[in-house]
């Protein structure tokens, strides 16, 4: 594990992502200090402006400030996928865990509801559970979150039945300790590297489906901006002042490529095999 950071570092393409990432959680946390106008501030004498000094990335219909919206925006689109991927995490995790470890007709059971869970599309399930809850920032985490949990079911579970089968794990046994411990001391240890890598991925997924939530009008609701809404209003004005589309259409591609950059590197500097 200590050569890690040396065999992440010297990946370009994982690094490029790891800046990308870097340069969006900046532009998020800064949003008040980087955005040049309130993003909600509407400007009655400049709608649909085009790119200039004023608006550098132009104006929409209600001659509010792209640039402005586009960097707070990004607040929601961080905030979306850490916190689903989080939520998801708390619960897959666990899950998967235990009924890999003890098996039995405990695993049977979460086996087959997961591999149902899993027959539904992920972006239909997402698109039925916010539509039922009702639109809002909050609803549209939980329906991220909600879709994104049998992954991390079944890739604990897969890893735990690996790593229960190892010697170390019977040595623990034999020693006398509690399956709790072994769960959080040896086998959750021993497969963390494949979750945190799950994690990344999970965090792009997360983006684009509350981008797609709310380009669908069940996601993120005004005045708060959002990348997917921006992408919604931008329709009816694509051949007039195509800039509407092309600023947010452009940061989720950025972020979400970013993102997976970042977790291939990750992956590939976990794997020692890569490195013999």
């Amino acid at each position: 594990m200590e050569n890690v950071p040396r065999r992440f570092f010297t990946n370009k393409l994982g690094l490029t992502g790891t800046i990308i990432v870097g340069v969006v959680l900046i532009i998020a946390v800064g949003a008040p200090w980087i955005a040049p106008y309130e993003p909600a501030a509407q400007s009655t004498g400049d709608p649909l402006s085009p790119p200039s000094r004023s608006h550098w990335f132009g104006t929409d219909e209600l001659g509010r400030d792209i640039l402005s919206r586009v960097v707070y925006a990004a607040r929601i689109a961080v905030l979306v996928g850490m916190l689903s991927t989080f939520l998801a995490a708390a619960v897959g995790i666990p899950i998967g865990l235990i009924t890999g470890y003890y098996g039995g007709w405990l695993d049977s059971i979460v086996m087959r509801v997961t591999d149902a869970w899993l027959a539904f599309p992920i972006m239909v399930l997402a698109l039925a559970i916010s539509a039922a809850m009702g639109p809002g920032l909050t609803n549209a985490i939980i329906a991220i979150a909600f879709v994104s949990i049998p992954g991390y079911i079944r890739l604990a579970r897969g890893q735990t039945l690996v790593v229960k089968a190892r010697e170390f794990i019977e040595a623990a046994r034999v020693i006398g300790q509690i399956n709790a411990v072994i769960l959080y001391r040896y086998v959750l240890p021993n497969i963390s590297s494949v979750l945190i890598v799950q994690a990344s991925l999970t965090t792009a997924s997360a983006i684009l489906t509350e981008s797609a939530l709310s380009f669908l009008g069940v996601g993120v609701m005004p005045p708060n901006p959002s990348w997917g809404a921006m992408l919604s209003n931008a329709q009816p004005f694509l051949s007039r002042a195509p800039w509407m589309a092309i600023a947010p259409g452009a940061s989720i591609f950025l972020l979400v490529m970013g993102i997976n950059l970042a977790g291939d590197g990750l992956r590939d500097a976990l794997d020692p095999k890569i490195y013999r």
